[in-house]
Formats: C-alpha cells, structure tokens, sequence
C-alpha cells in the first residue's frame, strides 16, 4: 500500500510539473501569480514546482512587469536550452534532419536527396543515422541532452509491431505507395543511430506531424477543429479537433489522398483508380504534363516538372500561358476543392490549411478556384463555417512538426527524461495522456 500511494504522489506531482511547463511554453512568458488561475493550482504548489523546474534548468526568467501597486512581478519562460530535440522529415524528394532547442529554433540542419534510390529502407536508414550524427556534430551538441527524436513518414503507422530481439515493441510502418509492407522501422532505426539508449524515438505520419506543427505555431492556432492538406509527391491529411492543451484533443492522420475523385479514372501508384493523389499529387502532375506534351527538361524530378508546368500556365507579363497547361491545373484545383469539400462534411472543421512542398508551389495560384470548387461540391451550411488557407510554417513544417512529439511527451511528462528502454510511440495522442494527471491536482 504505501509504494502504492508513493507513486501516486510522484504522478501527481508530474502532473502539476506538466501544468505549468505546458502553460509557460505556450502561453508564456507568465508570472508566477498569473500561472494560479490558469493551472488551478495554489501559490504554495506554484512556488515548489517553479523552485525545482528553475533548479533543472528548465525554466529562466524574461524580465519583469509592474504590477498594481505592489511588487514588480518576475516573468517566466520554459528555458530553450533546457534540452535538444531532433526532427525528420522522410519526404518524397529528401531526408531532412534538423536538431532544435527547446524554443524549436533550428541549430543544424543537413538533407539526402533520395532521387535515386528512392525510398529503399536500408538506405534510409542509414541517411538517418548519419543525418543525426552530422547535426549534433555541427552543433557541438552532447547526445546526452537529446529529448527524443521525432519522424514523420508516408503511409500508416502500427504502434505495436512484432517484439524485436531485445523484447520490446516498435512502430511498423505500412506504406504502399512507396513499397514499405509491414517495415518495422522504430526497431532499425534503433539498431542504427547511435544515441544514448534512453533517448526516445517517434514515429507518426507525416501530414500528422505537419498538422501538428500548424495547430502548434502556425494557421491552426486557435482553432477548435481544422483539416491539414499535405500535397506533395504524394497526398496526405490530418483532422485535429481541440484547443492544445484541451485533455480531450484528437488528431488523426487520414489517407485523404486515395480517396476517389473520378470513377474510372487515371490509375494511382497506390493501384487503385481514381485517386486524389493520381491528380493532384506531384508526382503524377509530372506525368499528366508529360503526357499532355508539355516541355520536360531531361530527367526533371517532381519539382522540377512542377516549376516548369507553374511558369507554362502562368509566363508572366511577356508570355502566353499555355492552354494546356491552365486546363490541367483547373483540373487539379477542381479535383482539390472537391476533395476538400469531402473533409467539409465530414468533419466540419473551423479551418482548412494547405501544405507540402508542392501544395505551398500550387497554392498560390490555385487557391481562389481551390475555394470556388469547394463551395460548389460542399454543404452549403458547413462550406460557410470552414475557411481555406495556406499553411504558414512553410517547407520545414514536418520537420517542425516532427520535432513536436518528443517535445509533447516531454512537456507531459512534467520535464523528466524518460527512463533507459523507454519505448517513444506511445498508443495514443500527446496530450490525452495529461487527461488523468489533470484530474486530481495537489495544491
């Protein structure tokens, strides 16, 4: 009975940890009167928990403010140089690995082309490993003040898969569309990179993620529910619906790009036919513009043929865009709105944001018919209530996005590092494991 009640009173103590290191972190800076009322905890409990974060290094001061006639008040912030974090993006086109502080500012990056190899595993493992190792190199960073290190991939990711050979369970990831049945790639992940065994891997899909990093710090902000478009080589979304910390937040990631949008119609790399993807993905607007005639430089990649498709629709004040290549992008902007339209009634979000490489590139131009085709193929009721924009954290944003799961788990976990052998792909979302350590605070 009393280890019982031992580690009842260390729960609730990370709870109250995990209180106000989340409030600071996205709400802050904040004094310690103001984190009261908004951790509902007492001044006693705020004074001890700010006392041992401040203790860690965990929390800094940021100045100080007048208050109404007593005593200027000290300002607290989460300190961004409390821990590291590494973000990974496995795109269509590259590898990209960024380490970030607390803050998510970027102290080294580097990038693996993946053009021809495309997405063999054993070679992006190892772009992975390396990766990592160059940027903690660049930074002169210890890997002993690692976080965690977060993925973002393509395709559905299986927390649970089969047990490895040192008895525990990793992520397996299902990718069809880039030929990965079953990769169970937290385990050769690993194996291969070369960390400190306590640090905590994630994996999570990548339109996941790049929601993750909007609703965190970018057009999502705020809202209650919103859908976020990844339109790159491939096609990806993901629905979030709650406010951050709200302990009943869900996100989920969803294969938006093999929905149908023409029965009948062109045939997807997923091997189906119809598919969003098939029209509005890079990879087969590339193949629709080659198809169509249109002029290709030798060898050109997705972006490449996405650029030059961009600059025929649209030459400039000089040039004659070419009807070919407006009609296949009307196309592409009908096939997206009435896609669009789809995640509209059925998940009526506040707001609609589109990213990806590619989505960012096609954006531009095509977000007003983007809107005029969604309004037309969706409820007229809950077209009215949803906004369509543009992402606004840009090409980084999965990477961004990435860097946000052990950063969630850290924040959850009241700012204790994980234990040694601590599986990174919890089974449910960053926030609903706050839910029970809310419930019940010690004051």
């Amino acid at each position: 009975m009393a280890e019982r009640n031992r580690r009842t009173v260390r729960d609730l103590r990370r709870g109250n940890r995990a209180r106000v290191l989340q409030r600071l972190y996205f709400d802050g800076p904040l004094s310690r009167q103001e984190l009261g009322p908004v951790t509902g905890l007492s001044s006693g409990s705020i004074s001890n928990v700010v006392a041992e974060l401040s203790a860690e290094g965990l929390l800094e001061e940021a100045g100080v403010v007048d208050s109404d006639g007593g005593r200027p008040r000290t300002l607290l912030r989460v300190a961004p140089d409390g821990g590291l974090l590494v973000g990974i993006d496995i795109g269509e086109t590259r590898v990209r690995v960024e380490l970030f502080d607390l803050s998510l500012t970027e102290l080294a990056r580097t990038e693996r082309l993946l053009a021809q190899h495309g997405y063999d595993v054993e070679r992006i493992v190892a772009h992975v490993r390396t990766g990592v190792a160059d940027v903690l190199r660049d930074a002169g960073a210890d890997p002993r003040r690692l976080l965690g290190i977060g993925i973002g991939v393509p395709g559905i990711i299986e927390r649970d898969g089969p047990e490895g050979p040192d008895g525990t369970r990793g992520a397996v990831v299902h990718g069809q569309t880039i030929g990965w049945r079953a990769v169970p790639f937290e385990q050769l992940l690993r194996d291969a990179v070369d960390v400190p065994p306590e640090v905590p891997l994630f994996i999570d899909n990548g339109a996941k993620t790049l929601g993750q990093a909007e609703m965190w710090f970018g057009g999502g902000r705020g809202a209650g529910a919103a859908a976020i478009a990844l339109i790159g080589s491939g096609v990806g979304a993901c629905v979030d619906h709650g406010d951050i910390l709200d302990e009943d937040r869900t996100s989920l990631a969803l294969e938006w790009g093999h929905t149908t949008v023409q029965l009948r119609g062109r045939r997807c790399r997923c091997g189906s036919i119809g598919c969003l993807e098939a029209y509005a993905g890079a990879e087969a607007l590339r193949e629709r513009w080659r198809e169509a005639g249109g002029p290709l430089p030798e060898g050109a990649d997705d972006e490449t043929a996405l650029a030059a498709l961009l600059a025929a629709a649209y030459p400039g004040r000089r040039g004659t865009p070419d009807p070919v290549a407006l009609a296949l992008l009307d196309e592409t902007a009908e096939c997206l709105g009435a896609a669009l339209a789809d995640l509209v009634n059925l998940f009526l979000p506040e707001r609609i944001l589109i990213g990806g490489w590619a989505g960012l590139l096609l954006g531009p131009r095509l977000l007003p018919e983007i809107r005029r085709y969604a309004n037309e193929y969706a409820l007229r009721h809950a077209a009215a209530r949803t906004t369509i924009e543009m992402g606004r954290l840009g090409p980084d944003a999965v990477t961004v996005g990435a860097a946000t799961l052990p950063l969630a788990d850290f924040l959850t976990r009241g700012g204790s590092r994980p234990e040694p052998g601590a599986s990174g792909t919890p089974p449910r979302t960053a926030f609903e494991a706050v839910r029970e350590r809310h419930r019940t605070p010690v004051n």
